[in-house]
């Protein structure tokens, strides 16, 4: 039964498989997108695999060092044993491009995987680690064209405050 977890070596040769189908469908403008940019090449050595998710774990904490427009943000995996499905990132507090665009709570699922209700499975399972961080509503963003992520962020219980630009954007309670 898949599961959120912290990232881990232990779904690495799934990981680098998803990373490939990322990069096969084109993927740009995510935070999957941004580590196929700067890390893929040295994924391949399991060590260097093993910094990546031990440095993606400790972008959680607030003393790690980051850009100034980037905010702690805890990322889970979502895994089921060693298959990687996706991942999900929680962001600690909302800056400008964040309240405008990006929100507290970012997804994507490994293309060959879509459509089986991992999406809404994560947000679901997310919301309680939100909650533990002191996030309530949590703001989710979407496409205004990607009907799955509206019906999966509307399944969660997003409200929708507005569209901007092309980005539509949802307060999700994160306590049921």
């Amino acid at each position: 039964m898949p599961e959120l977890v912290l990232p881990t070596t232990t779904v690495r040769e799934s990981f680098l498989e998803a990373m490939d189908e990322f990069v096969a469908e084109g993927a740009e403008s995510t935070q999957t997108a941004a580590w196929i940019e700067h890390h893929a090449p040295g994924w391949k050595d399991p060590d260097a695999f093993a910094a990546f998710a031990a440095a993606v774990r400790a972008d959680a904490a607030e003393d790690t060092p980051r850009p100034e427009w980037h905010v702690p943000c805890t990322t889970l995996w979502w895994v089921d044993g060693e298959d990687y499905l996706g991942r999900i990132a929680i962001r600690h507090r909302l800056n400008d491009f964040l309240l405008d665009v990006g929100g507290h709570i970012g997804y994507d699922v490994r293309p060959t995987r879509r459509r089986e209700g991992h999406a809404t499975a994560m947000l679901q399972h997310a919301l309680p680690w939100a909650r533990g961080l002191g996030i309530d509503p949590a703001l989710v963003t979407c496409d205004d064209d990607n009907v799955g992520s509206v019906r999966v962020i509307e399944a969660a219980g997003g409200v929708l405050e507005d569209v901007r630009g092309v980005k539509r954007r949802y307060w999700v309670p994160t306590v049921s």
